[in-house]
């Protein structure tokens, strides 16, 4: 039988792509004491892989597509195919900074001001090419966890990663600059890319999850309303949103089926009581297929 070796990243993403591939219809079990979860899929071999080192192992074959950051890519420097963006993160569906932080009270107001200075990162390769590329020279050095409590004294900036900007917040730092962006990649290995088999799987697999991504934070809202309240009801809908409109067995009346964003709904529902909408219905979205 046929199987993609698909390696899922270990760690602080690993529940929400586990999240992920649930709304985009796989089931994904994990043994703690096993890096091997089983999916309900057999045509699929997981894997738990940290992302930091995902990357590699997909160039080097051992899987044939991987989801990791474009920041551990580069970091890796590897040679992989860079299939889709899945723009979501460990608590938000967007993307994440590395960022150049020091201290709140320190005197340093811009990576220049590092010149000759200690600076703890995990993105140490990313790091000095961005420091390279700044003129400025300054030790770069492996922060092996807990890096926002080293400024200071075990050192005088970080390189740390972020989504919010809380957690450098709560631990007394600024930031000065953003060293990169950086979000989710479906990366692939060239060789298995280039296998019918296992592209047609892969690009099922991207398409789903992108469709799961693409529903997050939007519902489904069908109603009925006369016809000749029909205009009155598409004014309050948002713009652009191009809804279904279908004739009902009454010919008078008409249904309408459209996507919204999960945060309008509260204030939309109430207007369109007031534009004679009736049978109202919200309903959650897993995927939205472009």
């Amino acid at each position: 039988m046929n199987r993609l070796k698909l390696g899922l990243p270990k760690g602080s993403l690993q529940e929400a792509s586990l999240q992920l591939f649930r709304r985009a219809g796989f089931e994904i079990t994990i043994n703690p004491r096993s890096y091997f979860p089983a999916i309900d899929d057999e045509e699929i071999e997981c894997m738990l892989i940290r992302a930091q080192e995902m990357a590699r192992y997909v160039e080097d074959g051992v899987l044939d597509a991987g989801l990791t950051g474009k920041d551990w890519i580069l970091e890796n420097d590897a040679t992989v195919v860079e299939l889709a963006d899945l723009v979501y993160a460990k608590q938000t569906f967007g993307k994440v900074r590395w960022v150049l932080a020091v201290p709140e009270k320190s005197p340093f107001q811009s990576v220049k001001d590092l010149e000759g200075k200690i600076i703890a990162t995990e993105l140490v390769g990313v790091s000095k090419r961005y420091l390279a590329e700044k003129g400025v020279t300054a030790k770069v050095e492996f922060s092996w966890g807990a890096t926002e409590v080293k400024p200071p004294v075990l050192a005088d900036a970080i390189v740390e990663v972020t989504e919010t900007g809380s957690s450098l917040r709560a631990n007394g730092l600024r930031i000065l600059e953003t060293v990169l962006e950086s979000n989710t990649k479906f990366i692939a290995n060239s060789a298995a890319w280039e296998e019918p088999w296992k592209r047609g799987k892969i690009e099922m697999l991207i398409m789903l999850l992108q469709g799961a991504i693409e529903a997050a934070g939007k519902v489904g809202l069908m109603l009925n309303v006369l016809r000749r309240d029909l205009e009155k009801v598409l004014g309050v809908l948002p713009a652009l949103k191009r809804p279904t409109i279908s004739q009902l067995s009454d010919p008078e009346w008409v249904a309408v089926n459209t996507v919204i964003e999960e945060k309008t709904v509260r204030e939309i529902i109430p207007r369109l009581k007031a534009a004679q909408a009736q049978g109202i219905v919200e309903y959650p979205l897993n995927k939205i297929v472009l």
